[in-house]
């Protein structure tokens, strides 16, 4: 690590393989920092435990699958750590210590620990891992020094929480950290094939490197605007996951085309989906190519991965150096 480039953070939970709402609202924006900043992008295993821990059996699985995406998408082993979060045992002893002066109260506000709790009912969360894991997120990025974090919008107050525990650790202990910044990202908005966001919990995803009848059948068969009952009636594009999914895809051109055809009902929603997958389908022949070629050599992403986690490994253990002098450990 330099001291002139900022150190950026950021992970996924691994849950098999990545869909275009991860290109566009990450992984296209991690391509873009491993050429301006020492970035590390890792497995977030333990964060997947808070939730699914009566499904460990499918995490390893899920996290070879989700690695071949990074390198695929284009993330640069050779620019960026790739590394898996349980492998580095420092970020649990740096969880334990964070710990013991996290106020509870802080954890209980966490707007994402209220809207998971209601919105997830098929199992138990009222868990200490569950409220526990903003603790541990912060961890994660304080072990690297990471100054940058890449976050939308929603997720700030995350990241002021962890601002709000390195400043209580530092006023106890002395200056050990710097205090994390958010890295605002225009994640721009994917809808799924059904007119939601794009998620695996809907099971609405285009899969990355899919095979093109896949991604034809399911584009063809995508919701756009329901007020557009036929061919002739003008449509809203603001409403249409097509629409969403040409502002991420197609040439910029072709996006007034869009919008006027829509709305003036010029074009057709068959058209307009035809005129996506023109786009869309050389990407995704793009991506199937790299990511089979990645699949037949299995041995070299694990090599990476494996080389990554010790990178990682040895900036953690350093940092943890500080942090039991910093303590009086």
């Amino acid at each position: 690590m330099t001291a002139t480039r900022p150190v950026v953070l950021s992970g996924m939970r691994p849950t098999g393989r990545l869909h275009v709402g991860h290109l566009h609202g990450a992984l296209a924006n991690w391509v873009r920092l491993q050429d301006e900043a020492t970035c590390f992008f890792f497995s977030a295993d333990w964060h997947a435990l808070t939730t699914n821990y009566h499904q460990t059996e499918t995490i390893k699985p899920a996290e070879r699958e989700m690695f071949v995406d990074f390198i695929a998408a284009g993330v640069d082993p050779e620019k960026a750590t790739l590394f898996v979060q349980s492998e580095v045992k420092e970020h649990a002893e740096l969880f334990l210590l964070l710990a013991m002066i996290t106020p509870v109260g802080w954890l209980e506000r966490s707007p994402s620990y209220k809207e998971m709790r209601e919105n997830i009912t098929d199992r138990e969360l009222a868990l200490y891992g569950f409220l526990g894991y903003p603790v541990l997120q912060t961890a994660d990025i304080v072990l690297y020094k990471a100054n940058r974090v890449p976050v939308g919008v929603d997720q700030v107050p995350h990241i002021e929480l962890s601002r709000e525990i390195v400043r209580r650790f530092n006023a106890q202990f002395g200056p050990v950290f710097p205090e994390p910044q958010p890295l605002l990202t225009a994640a721009p908005k994917i809808l799924g094939t059904d007119g939601r966001k794009m998620s695996k919990s809907y099971g609405n995803t285009i899969d990355l490197g899919e095979p093109a009848e896949v991604t034809r059948k399911k584009v063809m068969g995508m919701v756009t605007d329901p007020a557009r009952k036929l061919r002739t009636d003008p449509g809203n594009p603001d409403v249409c996951g097509i629409y969403y999914l040409h502002k991420v895809t197609s040439a910029p051109e072709t996006l007034p085309w869009v919008e006027n055809g829509c709305r003036t009902a010029a074009i057709g929603c068959v058209d307009c989906k035809k005129k996506l997958l023109e786009r869309l389908l050389p990407e995704q022949d793009r991506m199937r190519e790299r990511r089979e070629a990645l699949l037949a050599r299995p041995g070299d992403v694990e090599d990476i991965v494996e080389l990554g986690t010790r990178k990682a490994r040895e900036v953690a253990q350093r940092t943890m150096g500080e942090v039991r002098a910093a303590m009086k450990l």
